[in-house]
């Protein structure tokens, strides 16, 4: 498997390289020009995105004076660099981080831990990352997996699916998980294809131009030597399924018995690096972009195969109504399969 986390290695490298570095002045303009010219060169979603970066120079840089404290230079900072629209552009200080949280907040939450809790219970097993039961009577498996940068070894990932080998179906619950290591999302999603696959492509800016990049170079996913699952498989997304956990879901897309319920993704498609400004303050972006089999961007979400929210009725009776489709929809592809 040629895996996103090899390619990332050799991309910094190159990112790194392809632009010359500029001195800034520790002052609040150097700061500021710092800041937007390390975006101008490096960041790679412009030209998607129909950003005028230079008109937000021009607008930004009029309210940047000489003598503005911290607090107010880094109002500017963040300003400026939230019209980006990206989760992954973030402005680190010792006093405060810079972040765009729109991407998720004016959708439908559809992820609600007490109600997640009545299907988990409270004797379910526990493999790295990974919480999973057996939801009974119809006996589907149930994996819930909060974040991509909780562990989850190929033993874990074994245990687990030996565990729910017998069920006819696997949910795999990755609501409200905000990403982590592209590393467990290729490992996780390898349990479920049954030959490899091409899984995407990535590009590397090649220069300091909004479009200059390298080719789209390919990656593929292969089959894990473990064991593998290719019974009607379920994965839960909403809004808040964001970056690497973007990447499972545009990966398990490509698997024949895979079935992705609920809320459009929250995207995150870019490969994130970060770069120091002159004051000490670090700023992250996205520097290269991820497609998905289609060379499409991903960046601002994907959508399910099946469009379900939580129903207020549903809310207020304890059910929760994605969890509940998708075990009606993989009991049904059960006694299709029993019948042919």
């Amino acid at each position: 498997m040629k895996r996103l986390f090899f390619v990332a290695i050799i991309i910094s490298s190159l990112l790194s390289s392809c632009v010359k570095e500029t001195q800034y002045d520790n002052s609040p303009s150097g700061v500021f020009d710092a800041c937007w010219h390390t975006l101008d060169q490096r960041y790679c979603f412009f030209g998607y995105k129909d950003v005028d970066w230079n008109e937000i120079y021009e607008r930004y840089q009029r309210k940047i004076a000489p003598n503005m404290g911290q607090d107010s230079l880094f109002k500017v900072l963040d300003s400026m660099m939230q019209e980006l629209k990206d989760g992954h552009v973030n402005l680190y200080t010792s006093f405060d981080v810079g972040r765009y949280w729109a991407w998720f907040e004016d959708y439908p939450l559809n992820f609600y831990s007490h109600l997640q809790k009545k299907y988990l219970g409270t004797n379910y097993k526990i493999a790295g990352g990974m919480r999973y039961t057996i939801l009974q009577p119809d006996s589907v498996g149930y994996i819930y997996y909060g974040s991509f940068s909780n562990p989850v070894s190929e033993t874990n990932l074994s245990y687990v699916l030996s565990s729910l080998y017998k069920c006819k179906g696997i949910i795999i619950d990755i609501r409200d998980n905000g990403g982590g290591s592209l590393n467990n999302s290729e490992r996780i999603a390898a349990r479920f294809t049954p030959e490899k696959i091409l899984s995407g492509y990535i590009q590397h800016k090649t220069g300091k131009g909004h479009n200059d990049f390298s080719e789209p170079y390919p990656t593929y996913l292969t089959p894990s030597q473990g064991v593998n699952y290719y019974k009607p498989t379920v994965v839960l997304t909403n809004r808040s399924t964001y970056s690497a956990a973007n990447n499972f879901v545009s990966l398990m897309k490509n698997m024949p018995n895979v079935t992705v319920i609920g809320d459009r993704t929250g995207g995150g498609s870019g490969l994130p690096f970060s770069s120091e400004l002159p004051n000490g303050w670090t700023i992250r972006f996205s520097a290269s972009p991820i497609y998905d089999a289609e060379m499409n961007h991903t960046e601002f979400g994907i959508d399910p195969d099946i469009k379900v929210d939580i129903t207020d009725e549903d809310y207020y009776n304890d059910i929760d109504t994605i969890i509940e489709t998708a075990r009606d929809y993989i009991n049904s592809k059960s006694e299709q399969q029993e019948t042919e």
